[in-house]
């Protein structure tokens, strides 16, 4: 998984009913563009994560960088 700031990350829901999560990228702590991720959730909050294999990331561009 390789991300970028700014990108978004979008964790499915794991039980009928749940509804997908969707977090913007804040800050990528790992090397490479590797978890784990500082995120921005929908409703403020703040918190660092190392997504599984229920997440995948969306690009949202290149912010200025070559990917």
């Amino acid at each position: 998984m390789e991300a970028h700031t700014g990108d978004r990350l979008l964790t499915h829901g794991r039980t009928v009913g749940e509804q997908n999560r969707v977090a913007e990228i804040i800050e990528v702590l790992g090397e490479g563009g590797s978890p784990p991720y500082r995120l921005r959730n929908q409703d403020g909050h703040e918190s660092i994560m190392a997504p599984g294999p229920d997440s995948v990331v969306q690009h949202t561009g290149c912010q200025g960088k070559e990917r």
